[in-house]
């Protein structure tokens, strides 16, 4: 009964439930069946026999919440106390089954193992995955990994991108390997999000404004060449920032083939051959299969030879390539889709 009694009667409990630790410890025998909560008395003193019994004898209609904190919080004593790390989430899964009932076991496993995570995992989605890159980067690749797979794939996978490159497969080979999470690393996890989250609260909310700006022009059904010499007037530096954003190289995937054949007209091969360094693959396509083919080997062996590239020379030439599209599409020669459209098969 020691043992039992041991159960804190100070921590925090579900709001409109108090149980006292010989309440918790009747809740535990009562779940655990007949043998092994007549192998538990078999241990107890005449004294403590009769008080745990007595009050086991008037219990009656049980919340769930009430079973939850009981549950969870003698794992958490046996833990501490037993020095054992602790029973997988699919044994523990087995024996409540068999002690609770299905409905019940599922919701204390998910409060014993940390599905309350997920709502704090849900704040983090409003900030940059560059930032959450940088503040994730010095953990250990097993946590980096755990941390992942509590957001939505989308974030993660930005957050990913944001990482070191030189440890990205390993994260996502952790990632992969990931089945049963232990309460130890679920409870390293809770603190790191923790930290996370009050340094994220201090920080100004970034937006990117002039990314949403050019967005937002790209889109105008009609007139976008006036709203754009509306802004000029008043903020030339900011235009032309938008105006970098409206035509970002990438676009280029998405044009008709008779673009892309007068933009390469215009574009010297030599520019091609830097501008395509590291480009996705969609780009590249797009501009190699319009080549005449003779152009096109032309270009390959130039690539080839080109050998390493700064990045800061790719940028600067894809940029001026950009700005020649914007003055064939201003000059009416061509015409551009500034978005990816949805269409209709």
């Amino acid at each position: 009964m020691a043992e039992l009694n041991s159960m804190q009667d100070s921590m925090d409990q579900p709001e409109g439930v108090y149980l006292t630790p010989v309440e918790q410890a009747a809740i535990v025998l009562l779940s655990i069946g007949e043998e092994p909560a007549a192998a538990v008395l078999r241990c107890l003193s005449r004294e403590e026999l009769l008080e745990v019994t007595q009050v086991m004898s008037r219990m009656s209609g049980i919340k769930v919440e009430s079973v939850k904190h009981a549950m969870q919080t003698f794992f958490d004593d046996y833990r501490q106390q037993s020095g054992v790390h602790g029973a997988s989430r699919s044994y523990l899964k087995r024996s409540l089954d068999l002690a609770l009932g299905n409905d019940i076991a599922n919701t204390v496993l998910n409060s014993i193992y940390g599905d309350e995570l997920r709502p704090k995992m849900a704040r983090l989605q409003w900030a940059s995955p560059k930032w959450l890159a940088e503040y994730i980067s010095n953990e250990h690749v097993r946590m980096q990994a755990v941390f992942l797979a509590f957001l939505p794939a989308t974030l993660a996978g930005q957050i990913l991108d944001a990482l070191p490159l030189e440890g990205r497969d390993l994260v996502l080979l952790n990632l992969a390997r990931l089945d049963e999470i232990d309460r130890d690393l679920l409870v390293e996890l809770d603190q790191l999000v923790g930290r996370c989250l009050g340094t994220f609260d201090m920080q100004s909310t970034s937006v990117e404004g002039i990314r949403q700006a050019a967005e937002i022009l790209n889109r105008l059904p009609s007139n976008r060449a006036q709203m754009v010499e509306l802004l000029r007037a008043h903020d030339p530096e900011v235009v032309a920032q938008i105006e970098l954003s409206m035509y970002d190289f990438f676009i280029l995937s998405t044009q008709s083939e008779v673009a892309i054949t007068r933009i390469i007209e215009e574009v010297p091969l030599e520019q091609w051959a830097i501008a395509l360094k590291g480009a996705e693959l969609s780009i590249r396509d797009a501009v190699l299969k319009t080549m005449p083919k003779r152009q096109a080997q032309a270009f390959e062996d130039m690539m080839r030879r080109a050998g390493p590239i700064p990045m800061s020379r790719i940028e600067q030439t894809r940029q001026e390539i950009m700005a020649t599209v914007k003055a064939l599409a201003d000059s009416g020669e061509i015409e551009i889709q500034l978005f990816a459209e949805a269409v209709v098969e």
